[in-house]
């Protein structure tokens, strides 16, 4: 029997920028050549996000190196249990970097509780203090901590001018309103594609395409119908094609969109 072939990657003539990937986790390819089919599918930048202590400087350098990579600063919820006020410092000193475009990945993750709840709830408010005390967005992590980030998003509503992005958003429509109705965008990956992820379609529904960001958190969550192999950001073409399908629009108006909606967030990538 003839194995049945892998649907082709879609090409798309307009930049696309991949908003929410850990470039410095990705093994199947080396870096170069990732960067190259990107490239030949049109995503033209792309934000690699810190999560930890030890990738808060090669993701620095990352950006420094490659034109077309950016990058964030910050401690996932897993980590938050490494959180010291020397990473705090180095978070600070760095965060403002020319391309440097958000505090993040920061949050609250209940479901796996890799760090304690108390320890993680402190490392967010102190990390949503460092965004408000330098004028930066955030990039934020929630599973299963709703109404404890709400509760918190509510504390920094008014000082944190800038906002973010709740991102590879799968919580609930509660969560998606407190977050739209605070001037929040919301980030969309490959979950989106995946027939469990009915709840996800049912968020992207209610959130205005001016809202939304496209993202892979490459490597994880590979979009159908790559779905089992690890994620890049050569693979955002399915997203979009998802989107503007659920949106009942064009994949050209969604990428017009949503590339306008990261610059307008993260500015740097003007």
């Amino acid at each position: 029997m003839t194995k049945k072939k892998k649907k082709d990657i879609p090409k798309f003539s307009q930049e696309i920028i991949e908003t929410h990937c850990h470039l410095d986790y990705l093994k199947a390819l080396e870096l170069e050549e990732t960067l190259e089919k990107a490239k030949e599918h049109s995503v033209s930048r792309i934000v690699t996000i810190a999560v930890d202590p030890d990738n808060l400087k090669s993701v620095r350098e990352l950006s420094k190196k490659y034109p077309q990579i950016f990058g964030t600063q910050g401690i996932h919820p897993h980590e938050a249990k490494l959180y010291t006020d020397a990473v705090e410092k180095e978070i600070k000193d760095h965060v403002q970097e020319d391309k440097i475009v958000a505090v993040g990945e920061i949050g609250l993750d209940f479901h796996y509780n890799n760090s304690p709840k108390d320890i993680q709830i402190e490392v967010f408010e102190r990390q949503l203090q460092i965004a408000v005390d330098l004028d930066m967005p955030v990039v934020i992590h929630s599973r299963e901590a709703e109404k404890e980030t709400i509760d918190i998003l509510k504390k920094y509503s008014k000082s944190l001018k800038r906002k973010g992005v709740i991102h590879s958003f799968t919580s609930s429509l509660e969560l998606a309103e407190f977050a739209l109705n605070d001037d929040y965008c919301l980030g969309f990956n490959g979950i989106i594609t995946f027939n469990s992820a009915q709840n996800v379609r049912d968020a992207l529904s209610i959130t205005p395409i001016e809202r939304v960001l496209v993202e892979t958190d490459a490597p994880f969550l590979t979009p159908v119908p790559y779905r089992g192999r690890e994620n890049a950001p050569y693979y955002l073409p399915f997203i979009i094609e998802k989107i503007a399908s659920e949106k009942e629009m064009s994949v050209d108006e969604v990428i017009t969109q949503t590339t306008s909606n990261a610059k307008k967030l993260f500015h740097k990538l003007c």
